[in-house]
């Protein structure tokens, strides 16, 4: 009856997986390029950049601004003496100052630092750009990890129940003969034994089959508990040219690439801190106006108006040492810069060479374990057929059993291990 039960459960869980969506990688991927959070917040920053990158927050552009003020006293004590006539004071004159204007402002040289700024803008846009496709690379190399994760939890599951499979008949055998007077009640009850508790690493690797599925969903940024299934199978066809992903990935790579646009932007920092050595002119425009009144005094009312334009040249002689002092600044940050790009081109050549070595050495892995798993169901359907016939021992099925899952565990983590290094070099190579 026991038995009976677990089979109904079995049936029920894999009738109720095949009636859920089946989610394949690349529909994994799609749905987290719209909606997981980390690319979300990394596309709004390369936005940020691009938003900054104008010609006006270069400071190529004029300012315009229109100004305008009323002063009103209502009370001023007033003592004005003219060049002629009697002295004219007052205690409680009344004074009303209107200003207004349009004034135009525009920097038409600083030492060509306007230039390269605005390149220092386009740089950090880029910059951003990259940030962004490598977010987007690694959010991806997650995705594919978890989604194959699931597989492989489920392929494990069905390695369990293959040797269930085998235990249920290995009880009906021990059963009728020991019903026959053939073999001992501990054959019998040893059988039984190993099949709860490969009927208890069922229902523990079903636990863990969800848990997996929850952490995809997570990536996904959708309800963790959110229903589906995946592929039955790990797909392995890729075949990486060791030659050509060492000559690309200094040209590929979006680390290395953003480490590079980073020692540009220093470089044009030191640009941007000598031009503060040149001179500076501008040139400024407008139309003002003014209007002042008074209650008292020989002038009652004066009105201002017209046209101004006029320029400034500030030429720097003495700057207290500043420029000096931002210019080695900015060399420093710029050699800490090259820095930077010289070590992440030897971690990310590292990170290569490794994935290369994991690969190679998990195809030939794989190849002697897929020989394994044959020879080990083999000796398995030999041992369960000397059951039969009373020629062997509940220790030899036991170990046979032991053997068979521990040969599938092994193909299937294999088989992952290969996944794990293929995606990490179409990661190191923006292959996605």
């Amino acid at each position: 009856m026991k038995i009976i039960i677990c089979l109904s459960i079995f049936i029920i869980f894999f009738s109720v997986s095949k009636a859920q969506q089946v989610l394949t990688p690349e529909e994994a991927v799609s749905i987290a390029l719209k909606n997981n959070y980390d690319i979300l917040v990394s596309r709004n920053d390369a936005k940020i950049d691009s938003v900054n990158n104008t010609p006006g927050n270069a400071g190529m552009l004029p300012n315009i601004a229109v100004t305008g003020s009323d002063n009103y006293s209502p009370t001023v004590n007033i003592d004005q003496q003219p060049s002629s006539g009697p002295l004219i004071s007052s205690s409680n004159a009344k004074t009303n100052t209107l200003n207004a204007g349009i004034n135009l402002n525009w920097t038409l040289f600083d030492g060509g630092k306007m230039f390269v700024t605005k390149n220092k803008l386009n740089q950090i846009q880029a910059l951003g750009e990259l940030q962004f496709k490598d977010q987007v690379l690694q959010t991806v190399y997650n995705i594919v990890l978890a989604y194959y994760d699931v597989v492989r939890q489920k392929q494990q599951l069905t390695s369990i129940n293959k040797v269930i499979s085998y235990n249920l008949d290995r009880v009906k055998i021990t059963q009728t003969m020991f019903d026959a007077g053939l073999s001992a009640k501990t054959n019998l009850l040893q059988a039984k034994i190993d099949l709860n508790v490969f009927q208890e690493n069922a229902i523990n690797q079903q636990a863990v089959i969800v848990a997996a599925k929850r952490t995809l969903n997570q990536l996904l940024s959708r309800g963790v508990d959110l229903p589906f299934e995946v592929a039955d199978s790990i797909i392995l066809n890729y075949a990486p040219d060791k030659k050509m992903l060492a000559q690309k990935l200094d040209s590929a790579n979006t680390t290395i690439r953003s480490f590079q646009k980073q020692v540009d932007i220093a470089n044009l920092t030191v640009k941007e801190m000598n031009t503060l050595r040149l001179p500076r002119l501008s040139f400024n425009a407008g139309y003002d106006f003014s209007q002042s009144n008074t209650s008292v005094g020989t002038t009652l009312m004066t009105r201002t108006y017209g046209p101004v334009v006029g320029g400034s040249l500030t030429i720097p002689i003495y700057q207290a040492g500043n420029v000096n002092r931002q210019v080695k600044t900015a060399k420093i940050q710029y050699q800490s810069a090259q820095y930077d790009l010289e070590n992440t081109k030897l971690l990310v050549s590292e990170q290569l060479q490794n994935a290369i070595t994991q690969f190679e050495n998990q195809q030939q892995l794989l190849t002697i374990e897929k020989d394994n798993a044959v020879l080990a169901k083999e000796n398995l359907d030999i041992i369960i057929q000397r059951l039969r016939f009373g020629q062997t021992t509940s220790l030899e099925v036991t170990q046979a059993e032991a053997n068979f899952v521990e040969s599938l565990t092994r193909l299937v983590n294999f088989e992952y291990n290969l996944k794990v290094a293929e995606t990490k070099l179409k990661q190191l190579l923006a292959q996605f």
